[in-house]
Parts: C-alpha cells; structure tokens; sequence
C-alpha cells in the first residue's frame, strides 16, 4: 500500500509521527502554538498536495476547460486566486452552458452577463488569451470594456468571431489600444464582423486571419509593411479589399489563403517563402511570375467558370514551380481544345468538378483531361473527382467497341490513380483505360463509383459511427451501370502489378427499388 493510502485509512482521530508514536487529535496537550504545530503537521501528512507549489496549481487550473474551472474556484481559495490571473479565456455560448436556451436574444443577454461579471474579477494580469465565438454581434460597449481588461502588454491571442443574422452591423475594432497595449506581444489575431483600420504594422504579430472584415488594400497594407514575423495569412470574404500586395519583408510567410473577397482585383506576392497559396476569386488578378516561390497552390472560381481553362493557358506562367496543383472547378465546359502547356515540377495533381444539380453536359470530354498528364512530366499521384447530381453523357454500351486512344503520350512517373464519381461516360472509361496503357510505373488504380467522403471499399463499415452521405436515386442507379462499365472495359486492361479497387454503393444506405 503506497504512503498516501496508508495516511488515508488511519484512524480520523490519530496521526502517525515521525518517530513511530501515535497523537491523539482528540486528547491534545501542550502549549496552543504546539497544538497548532501538531495540526499543521497532520494536515500535511494527511494531504501531502499541499507541498505544491502555488504555481502548479494554477498551470492545472488553467488546463481545465472554462466551465469547470470556474466551478472549482468556488471551492479553493487556491483555484479562487488562478482564475483571476487564469491565463486563457475563451467563451462561446457552448462553452458557457447557454446552448439549450432557444431564443437569440436571451441566449446574448445570458452571454452578456456571465462574461462580464467573469471579466469584472479578472485582474487582467497574466492573461495572454482571449476570445468569443458568437453567431451574434454582442453590443459594442460591452466589447470595449472586456478589451480594455483583456488587452495588456501580456495579450498573445486575440479571437473575435461574430456570425451576425444582421449582417449589416460591424464592430469598430479599437487598433490604437491593440497596438498601445499589446503592440509588442499580439502574436495571433482572428477577427470577422468588425470594421479594421490599422495604421501601423504589429512587429511580432505570427497569425492573422480576417473574416467578413471592413478592411482597404492600403489598411491592409499599412499593416504588414514591417509585420516581420507573419507566417499566415488568411482572408475570407473582406469585400473592401480591392488589390493585395505581400512585400519581400515577409520572408517568414508560408501561407496564404485568399478566399470569397469578390472585390478583388490585383494581386501582388512578392514574399520569397509563400510555399502555400488556397486561392478562390478573381483568376484574372493573378500576374505572371507572381506566385514563383508557391509549391502548393489550391486554385478555384465560383464566380467564374472557367478555371480549367485559365489553368491551361495561364497558370504556367503565374506560378511554374509548383509541385502540388488542386483544381476546383464548377459548372465548367472543357474539351479537348487546349493549347500546349507544361507543369515541370508537378507531383500531384487534384482536379475536382462540380455542378450543385443536375450533370456535366455531353460536350464534356473526360479523356482531355490527359493532356494534364502529358504536361507533367513528373507527375505521381491523380485524383479526379466528378460531382454531379444525374449523369447526362451517353452510357458507353456494347456499340461502343471503339475506344479512342491518345498514342505518344506515357507517363513513366505515374503511381496513383483515383477516379471519384465514375460514371459510364465513354470519355470517362477512355480517360482510365489510357492511364491503365500508358502508366508504366502504375501501382494503384482507385475507382469510386459514389462521390462522396468515404473512401473505405467496404462502405457498411461507416455505419460504426454513421451513416454514408446521401446520394440522390440517379447516380445511385448509374453507380450501377458504371460498375458494368468497370467489368466489362477496365478489370481485363489492369495488369497484375496494379492494385485496383473498386468502391461500390453502400448495401445499406444506398439500396432503392428498382
């Protein structure tokens, strides 16, 4: 039995000294000071915790998550004294216990309270995090007085994250206390629904991401002049951001991600290090040589639709080094009319196509998309993936004994195929049997008849934590017919030194009454 257990089954009304002799607590005699002695020691063999260090204490306070940390400083005056330097103070309505409330504004009033009075006792020392994550705008004279507390010289992260039903409403964030206050700390800042207006840069500042923000190209440019340790950079849905300059300082950025800012019309990225670019807007405002140091480049449009085509014809040139390309595209006509291009250090290569409802019209030729094959001479791993909610392009049948081929073309580098959402078209199956002929160094080849998340063969075993995603009764039936296709043109052209796997529907989720 350890020495813990053994204190705690003594008897409640003895203690064992040192020297082996047992005291009564009952029957004390001596002096008052030594009866405090003798309890002083027997609360400490009894609870031998209390040798801890008072800053211990409060680290393992403040890894507690918020509500039971605020339940347990009701019962220590220890835990009572870290909650009010508790270093992290993130609330959100979950975290505060307000997710049953059903109306809106008893749910913000409940909100409101609660993290005012907690803000009220914080002392404000020591706190280098803190944040809301709200799905309403709370009322800006409470967000002043919570700043004021929050922000010291202390502060690291700051997290603002409103997701209004007004959309029209916008906190005016308070830059001059940020950069008075915590100017030399702020190394993360998340904010959306706010109106930002910096007027200097924030020199230690790591992270910054800008959500549905009011911001200008010039504000946002005035900010990272001299933001020397940027290392990511994220903007989604900023629509006063009209141009984007990175300059060469930022030679500690690695990611960006520009997303939705439909206002946009220039781009200029001069960062020597941006390995990372998520780009969905204006492909237009992409210049050549602009995105030179980018390896990993996720391009999409859906305002346009025309990001194939752009990536043919333009994107060697924009961004020549990358070496991993993912295309999204949606409701885009492509067909085998794109002039040359080359892609002389792509790895690998993602395009995914999308239509919200209905199918890819007929037009679309699957087997075009071999010339991306060809342009990447380096090329090792493809994913097609094909969204549609019904399938327009002819079903290949038993007529179609002639398969169109693309002689000249190898692709000596190609070990992994997956094609998602394969159908029955005749482009389709032609695409495949000309990688299985023509993929010398062919290792896998995946074939997904349901487009969806799951890429377990064995569909049935999603239901220990689920279902599978729904799938509508068109492609549920041509699931069907594109596993005849895969039987009947693919299965006999793989040769035994590929693996092939075949995804079916799932028996359960996706059975319909023919």
């Amino acid at each position: 039995m350890g020495s813990v257990e053994r204190i705690t089954s003594m008897p409640r009304r003895q203690v064992q000294a040192r020297d082996g002799s047992v005291a009564s607590l009952a029957k004390r005699t001596g002096s008052p000071c030594q009866q405090e002695d003798d309890y002083e020691g027997a609360k400490t063999m009894t609870n031998p915790w209390t040798f801890l260090p008072e800053d211990i204490w409060y680290h393992i306070h403040s890894l507690l998550p918020l509500k039971d940390a605020a339940r347990t400083a009701c019962v220590s005056r220890t835990f009572l004294r870290s909650w009010r330097y508790r270093p992290n103070l993130v609330f959100s309505d979950a975290k505060l216990g307000l997710s049953g409330l059903s109306e809106s504004d008893e749910v913000t009033k409940e909100l409101n309270e609660k993290v005012d009075l907690i803000m009220k006792n914080h002392s404000g020392i020591g706190l280098r995090t803190f944040g809301l994550e709200y799905y309403n705008l709370v009322d800006a004279s409470y967000l002043d007085r919570w700043l004021q507390i929050a922000v010291t010289p202390a502060i690291e992260e700051l997290i603002l994250m409103f997701f209004p039903e007004i959309k029209a409403k916008y906190y005016d964030f308070p830059f001059s206390l940020l950069f008075d206050r915590g100017g030399n700390s702020i190394k993360h800042l998340r904010l959306s629904y706010c109106a930002f207006r910096p007027t200097t840069s924030l020199n230690f500042l790591q992270r910054l991401h800008l959500f549905e923000v009011r911001i200008t190209g010039d504000e946002l440019g005035c900010l990272l002049s001299n933001s020397f340790a940027l290392e990511q950079l994220k903007l989604t849905h900023c629509k006063e951001l009209n141009y984007l300059k990175i300059p060469c300082v930022l030679q500690r950025l690695s990611k960006l991600t520009v997303f939705g800012c439909t206002t946009l019309q220039v781009i200029e990225i001069k960062a020597p290090n941006l390995s990372t670019f998520d780009y969905d807007g204006n492909l237009a405002g992409l210049s050549d040589g602009g995105l030179l140091p980018v390896k990993n480049l996720h391009l999409s449009s859906f305002y346009q639709h025309h990001t194939i085509q752009y990536t043919c014809a333009k994107l060697p040139s924009v961004a020549p080094t990358i070496e991993t390309l993912t295309i999204f595209s949606e409701s885009e006509r492509f067909n085998t009319q794109i002039s040359p291009f080359r892609f002389l250090h792509l790895k690998c290569l993602t395009i995914s196509l999308s239509i919200y409802r209905g199918g890819f019209s007929p037009s679309n030729d699957y087997l075009s998309l071999a010339y991306f094959l060809d342009a990447s001479p380096v090329l090792e791993i493809f994913t097609l993936t094909v969204s549609q909610t019904r399938m327009k392009h002819h079903v290949i049948s038993e007529d179609s004994s002639y398969l169109r081929q693309m002689p000249g073309h190898r692709h000596v580098n190609l070990k992994n195929v997956k094609i998602i959402g394969f159908c029955s078209a005749k482009s389709m199956v032609e695409l495949t049997c000309h990688i299985i002929e023509n993929a010398t160094s062919l290792e896998c080849l995946t074939l997904d008849t349901i487009c969806d998340d799951y890429e377990n063969p064995d569909r049935l075993s999603v239901h220990e934590i689920g279902e599978c995603s729904p799938i509508c009764r068109q492609m549920i039936m041509e699931a069907k017919n594109a596993l005849l296709a895969i039987e009947r043109y693919i299965v006999g052209k793989v040769p035994s030194t590929v693996r092939l796997d075949v995804l079916k529907p799932c028996s359960w989720c996706h059975a319909i009454e023919v």
